[in-house]
């Protein structure tokens, strides 16, 4: 058990070092656009202010943005989602695996879960003991359900799903802004200290090596940005891109597409002004979205309600779901 703990702890040392590794390259890329490009290099006090006020409103909005990602926490399915005690105690006295299985029926028939397991069993986590809402999946880095999860990021050393995922798209977006302004910035100095133009001296190294830096990160930013302006725009995550989401009628990557604005709107909210601001914005609490097929949504009362989006930790209206499952179903464990 001590040996079990140990582990643990040291997985969560190491856990940050991707994070400190990105803090320590940006701290320096300030340190060198600052002071040795800004302060030592440039001589025209005008061009140094310019340069001085865009890029710290870049480094503001990369670091609020970034601070968002990594602290902003998963969020996890509400009570209603999980097995009360006396449900609990009744499905773990139950020794036949079809009562337990209609245990879990009953319970899934009071809440608002449409999708199922690849074998077309009701989605539940023996772990944390809860019936998976839509998109939810179990992240064994966390050790909890996360709420439309999209992937582990070891880079923020946090989940990415419905509580932060935004933050993440717009940590993506102000970071290739950072990059490309210190590139188009730097780009006449580094050439200058490149031919010789410039005499030698210790801001030749930080300018030289900012430009390697910034082009670097950015070519590897915009293909993982493009990536998931494309899934935003299929309303899917990451995981449902790799294994589609099952309905009662089957597999369906599509099953969450409401259309690009009613995709946009659901990461970032109504209020455009909003958009490229990290606050959350998002719509709904992530327990159930609007599904594409129209006339599955005019059967069911919460998705014609147009209060379905409210946020509520009580995962009200619960009760108005009883008919759209089929009480024949059968449960499968997952993990």
């Amino acid at each position: 058990m001590a040996l079990s703990r140990g582990l643990r702890c040291c997985q969560r040392v190491f856990s940050w070092i991707p994070v400190l590794i990105i803090t320590s390259v940006v701290l320096w890329s300030y340190y060198a656009y600052v002071f040795e490009l800004c302060l030592f290099t440039l001589i025209n006090t005008l061009e140094k202010v310019i340069y001085l006020l865009v890029f710290h409103v870049c480094f503001v909005m990369f670091c609020w943005t970034y601070w968002k990602a990594i602290f902003t926490p998963p969020a996890t399915p509400c009570k209603k989602f999980q097995l009360s005690y006396s449900d609990k105690q009744r499905y773990e006295m139950e020794e036949r695996p079809d009562a337990q299985k209609q245990i879990l029926v009953e319970i899934a028939k009071k809440l608002p879960i449409f999708t199922r397991a690849q074998s077309g069993a009701i989605r539940f986590c023996d772990r944390c003991q809860v019936l998976k809402p839509d998109r939810c999946h179990h992240c064994s880095v966390c050790e909890t359900c996360v709420l439309k999860m999209d992937h582990h990021c070891p880079w923020v050393n946090n989940c990415v799903g419905f509580s932060n995922y935004k933050f993440f798209l717009l940590f993506l977006s102000y970071s290739m802004v950072y990059c490309v302004f210190i590139a188009a910035t730097v780009f006449q100095y580094f050439f200058k200290y490149w031919s010789g133009e410039l005499p030698n001296r210790p801001a030749k190294f930080h300018v030289l090596f900012l430009m390697f830096v910034a082009l670097m990160f950015f070519v590897s930013l915009i293909f993982l940005f493009g990536y998931h302006c494309w899934l935003v725009a299929k309303n899917r995550s990451t995981l449902e891109a790799f294994s589609a989401p099952v309905f009662l009628n089957g597999p369906d990557r599509n099953g969450f597409n409401v259309g690009i604005r009613r995709n946009l709107q659901q990461v970032f909210g109504e209020d455009r002004r909003l958009w490229f601001i990290p606050v959350f914005t998002s719509q709904g609490n992530g327990h159930y979205f609007p599904l594409k097929d129209r006339s599955s949504e005019s059967r069911n009362l919460l998705l014609s309600n147009e209060n379905m989006w409210e946020e509520s930790d009580e995962c009200s209206d619960e009760g108005s779901f009883a008919d759209d499952h089929d009480p024949s179903v059968t449960i499968e464990m997952e993990e």
